[in-house]
């Protein structure tokens, strides 16, 4: 009887939170095209602008004590600037660019089948956990290829989950979800290490002159997110996701499952899988040595630095990578007779980028206003100020840094700009109260990572809407954001108590990363 209860009292649980992830889609479907709601915040950036410059709006920015006004983009300079940088706005959006070269390899690798039948190889004899947990390991260490696991995850989950009978918007949301909440948990250090330290160094030798350590400050705790959130987001994807997509008809998207590999792909593999090793070892070979061809010469030839070709064109380096092999299969298994073939199924992938480019065009002039106007940097400057004005301490300060982080981040799309804005208001704050920069860094960026898969605002946020609309061409922005709300709500509570947990224990976060200083 108890355990009829206990049964009946779970069933509850889950109906209530399914009812509010079906309001969450209701609500969020009513929302325009993401390209229609884009436009409509661009304007009304315009007219904020005009409201905040004539109330005389002002912030004092942390780092380098200037005041900030707001800037009336309703005006004639406002309209000449924004006639007259149009398509500069377009041409310089960072996404816009990553994600065609990447789709570049990507495309490759994914139209000439060779990411299914490796998927379908590696994965033949895995249960359906086991490829879910499988997937979101992968999606949260995607940061270290860059924004490419953006382009690469979430299709290649879709056609694998395909293959093994489920829904393929199930698997293309686990994936995003994985790669866009967990997008600072790393089991190496990587980019985003380097660019978040490089804001927390010059905050903390404003009370401590002697301040210097490495960029791995947060690894230890980074390491352990990786594996603790793979078990919770296989967790949130199974229980809580899952059902959502069960029972409905797959038929309508082709093949719902996969027929034994031929000998043609075993070997189309086999070979995509020597072309890759090649590949790999010409791409070591350029780090080795005193002054590597990938290595950056101001650093001493370090490939890790932010400026080295490594570094700054790793998704160049990414996109090389999946095409070498994706066309070596092609060829090899017979898809591709030749290169006519092998462009045509590249095109096909920049064609169905389409509407992506569109709505880059108008996302990018709503960045850039945003940015021009100075009120994502005021907000943000005003919510680091009112956290400070509460007076909390110890654990729940780091708390409400993860929470502002979290608001900051809707406004503030660049993880760097974020810091940059926020570190010297927190890292000080912090230190004098006795928390090490470390802490108070990996507090940050738990809150800049959990609350990108939930905002519309998000540059890849319309790009995961476009490859769901391959499969489902209805699917509305409260789809997504219902869909991505479970895993963005359990990857909060689980780090929150992780953090919690390590400042208990008075665990070192990383190599020189203390909880408080000593």
């Amino acid at each position: 009887m108890a355990q009829v209860k206990e049964q009946s009292g779970l069933e509850e649980r889950s109906g209530l939170f399914e009812r509010l992830l079906g309001w969450i889609e209701r609500v969020g479907n009513k929302l325009p095209d993401p390209t229609t709601l884009f436009v409509i915040l661009a304007f009304l950036v315009i007219l904020i602008s005009w409201i905040c410059s004539m109330a005389g709006v002002s912030a004092i920015h942390p780092g380098t004590g200037k005041e900030l006004t707001v800037t009336n983009l309703l005006s004639k300079e406002g309209f000449r600037r924004m006639w007259s940088m149009a398509v500069p706005n377009f041409a310089g959006f960072a996404p816009f660019g990553m994600v065609l070269v990447a789709v570049i390899g990507a495309g490759a690798a994914e139209k000439s089948g060779f990411l299914a039948a490796l998927m379908q190889k590696m994965l033949a004899n895995a249960s359906r956990t086991m490829v879910t947990a499988v997937i979101i390991f992968i999606g949260i260490n995607g940061n270290l290829a860059g924004d490419a696991a953006f382009v690469i995850m979430p299709p290649l989950a879709a056609v694998t989950y395909l293959g093994m009978g489920r829904h393929p918007l199930f698997g293309m949301f686990t994936a995003f979800a994985a790669v866009a909440a967990g997008f600072c948990a790393n089991v190496t250090l990587g980019l985003s290490d380097a660019l978040a330290y490089g804001f927390t160094e010059p905050a903390a030798r404003m009370i401590d002159p002697t301040y210097h350590q490495s960029p791995a400050i947060n690894y230890y705790f980074l390491i352990v997110s990786c594996i603790v959130l793979t078990v919770v987001g296989t967790f949130a994807a199974e229980k809580l996701v899952a059902p959502r997509f069960e029972g409905q008809d797959l038929s309508k998207y082709g093949k719902a499952t996969v027929e034994a590999l031929t000998p043609e792909q075993h070997r189309g593999i086999k070979m995509a899988g020597f072309a890759f090793l090649i590949a790999c070892l010409v791409l070591i070979a350029m780090c080795l040595g005193d002054d590597p061809l990938m290595g950056d010469p101001a650093a001493g030839g370090s490939i890790m630095s932010s400026k080295s070709p490594f570094m700054s064109g790793i998704i160049v380096t990414v996109s090389v990578l999946l095409f070498i092999p994706g066309v070596t299969y092609g060829f090899v298994s017979g898809k591709y007779r030749n290169d006519k073939d092998m462009f045509r199924d590249v095109v096909a992938a920049f064609r169905d980028m389409a509407p992506y480019i569109l709505l880059c065009f108008f996302c990018a002039q709503f960045t850039n206003y945003f940015g021009w106007s100075n009120l994502g940097v005021i907000i943000a400057v005003k919510g680091a100020a009112a956290l400070k004005a509460l007076n909390f301490t110890g654990i729940p300060l780091l708390v409400g840094v993860i929470f502002v982080s979290c608001i900051v981040n809707i406004f503030i799309g660049s993880a760097s700009a974020k810091w940059a804005i926020l570190a010297p208001v927190f890292v000080p704050m912090m230190m004098l109260m006795h928390f090490d920069p470390a802490v108070t860094q990996v507090a940050y960026r738990i809150g800049d990572s959990i609350t990108n898969p939930l905002s519309p605002l998000f540059y890849y946020f319309p790009l995961i809407l476009g490859f769901a609309h391959r499969y489902e061409p209805d699917t509305g922005m409260g789809t997504v954001i219902a869909n991505m709300f479970p895993f963005s709500l359990c990857f909060s509570i689980t780090w929150i108590i992780q953090l919690v947990i390590w400042c208990l224990l008075d665990v070192p976060l990383g190599p020189g990363g203390g909880i408080y200083l000593q």
